[in-house]
């Protein structure tokens, strides 16, 4: 079966405690569980990771252009965090691979501070989920299993 990788990255470690009003109380391991769950249902593994390194999530979405070559790798769900607004790096790293990638974020980015409205992923990455809580990442998983199917 092939895989969706979803990324997380800095502070999301942190969901459940952090900013509960902002970000919900479910944790990390929660929406990890609720991914795996759907990922099943949809004839999927899931690779669900997180890292506070912007290099570790380079790497990654290095690694799923190589797996998505191989026909192991689905897509990617990227919630990267404060470096939606910040990392050419990874803008690059999803550029450079043609897997798709959809970009998350639990709360609604565009009603908070004017530096999050900015998001170097958006136009790379196949699609934006933004504001629909930790529902987004089952939306963006449901987004590539058709994706994938119309391969």
């Amino acid at each position: 079966m092939p895989a969706i990788l979803v990324l997380n990255g800095p502070n999301l470690n942190l969901l459940g405690t952090r900013e509960p009003a902002t970000y919900g109380s479910a944790t990390l391991a929660d929406v990890e569980r609720l991914c795996a769950e759907r990922a099943r249902e949809r004839g999927f593994t899931l690779d669900f990771r997180q890292s506070n390194h912007e290099g570790v999530l380079v790497d990654a979405i290095h690694e799923a252009g190589r797996g998505f070559q191989a026909g192991g790798v689905a897509g990617v769900v990227i919630n990267a965090g404060a470096y939606t607004h910040t990392s050419i790096a990874l803008h690059d790293a999803v550029r450079a691979v043609e897997v798709p990638v959809i970009e998350v974020h639990i709360s609604n980015v565009h009603a908070r501070e004017s530096f999050r409205h900015h998001s170097w992923l958006s136009p790379v990455a196949a699609g934006v989920i933004v504001g629909l809580g930790i529902d987004g990442y089952l939306l963006a998983i449901d987004a590539l299993a058709r994706r994938h199917a119309a391969r």
